[in-house]
């Protein structure tokens, strides 16, 4: 990297005064700062891409609540980092997850246990610098809320500081009410999580349908109803059978936000890298999932097009390159005949 006097110079180049017609005040010229004409070009590995041309207004709770009223489906997907949350967001998504999932669609973990919090921070963080309009949600991993209360009420507090985001999920039914009831009184808002829980896969006998009993169905509505009771201001269900997921959304007052569970929720949510494709054929993909796009078949295309332009010398063409006038070019060759 150049010396930092190097680079304020380059800058400083950059730098024009300002208009004589603009200097009202006084017939002194003006210069812009420094620091503005350094930032008027983007750097090649700018993040934001262009904005939305019709911006949305932000999301909210009130905005979510106002869309349950309405019988408006709720929308939802989860984001890992920042382009797919930029992503997400650009799309209208009414809410973004940075789901636990992650862990297995990201970061190639076998399963959600793994993932500490520190890594499910950073990935908030990241999904939170691209999100200008959905209500981000994150997921708390397993390990930081279960022991009590007070651990998961510092838990949720390190998420809104540090992770960036407006609200956390927690799995677990009318055993984590005590729980919710202490983050939703301290002021964060809380998105229940029941039916198959992933993080409890092991006790549940692996990813395994939920509540396809009669009983299993009540014991359902008995959590639900215990973490309305607690705060959540919706509740995900998680692979449970469509009629059960209808009648249980019919005895809340809060959303619910379905997983595999048919389309009585009140509206639905999925792991974005499962619905648009970004995984080879062959990859197992639960029966619930939709696949909308092929990003897997796409990019590979892009990508073997890009080598076999560098094989064959069609890439960098002369547009892909910055030019140089023959005189300098001249001079630096004369410049380096004896180096």
């Amino acid at each position: 990297m150049p010396p930092a006097g190097s680079i304020r110079r380059s800058c400083a180049r950059l730098v024009r005064p300002t208009p004589p017609a603009l200097n009202l005040a006084s017939p002194a010229r003006r210069f812009i700062p420094i620091s503005a004409a350094c930032q008027t070009r983007p750097s090649s590995h700018s993040p934001m891409g262009a904005p939305p041309s019709n911006p949305r207004k932000t999301v909210t709770l009130s905005t979510l609540r106002s869309l349950h009223k309405k019988g408006d489906p709720i929308t939802m997907l989860t984001a890992h980092d920042f382009p797919s949350a930029h992503v997400a967001d650009h799309a209208g998504m009414d809410m973004i997850l940075v789901g636990d999932s992650l862990a297995m669609v990201a970061l190639g973990m076998e399963d959600t246990s793994e993932i500490l919090l520190e890594e499910m921070l950073l990935h908030c963080r990241s999904v939170a610098r691209a999100t200008q309009s959905a209500f981000t949600v994150g997921d708390l991993p397993m390990g930081t809320y279960e022991i009590s209360p007070q651990q998961a009420l510092g838990t949720a507090i390190r998420y809104i500081k540090e992770g960036r985001v407006q609200g956390i999920k927690l799995e677990g039914g009318k055993e984590m009410a005590p729980t919710i009831r202490k983050i939703t009184t301290a002021g964060i808002p809380v998105l229940g999580h029941i039916g198959l829980t992933p993080q409890r896969q092991n006790a549940l006998g692996g990813f395994r349908v939920q509540a396809r009993t009669s009983d299993g169905a009540l014991r359902l509505l008995e959590d639900a109803l215990a973490v309305q009771e607690a705060g959540c201001f919706a509740v995900v269900l998680e692979a449970v059978p469509a009629e059960v997921a209808a009648l249980v959304t019919q005895k809340l007052s809060i959303p619910t936000i379905g997983i595999g569970a048919g389309a009585g929720c009140s509206g639905q949510v999925l792991v974005q890298t499962d619905m648009v494709g970004n995984f080879p054929p062959g990859r197992y993909i639960p029966r619930f999932v939709k696949q909308y796009g092929d990003v897997w078949g796409e990019a590979k295309r892009a990508i073997e097009a890009y080598r076999d332009d560098v094989k064959s010398g069609r890439y960098p063409a002369p547009e892909h390159t910055y030019p140089m006038s023959r005189e300098e070019l001249d001079a630096f060759s004369e410049a380096i005949k004896d180096v």
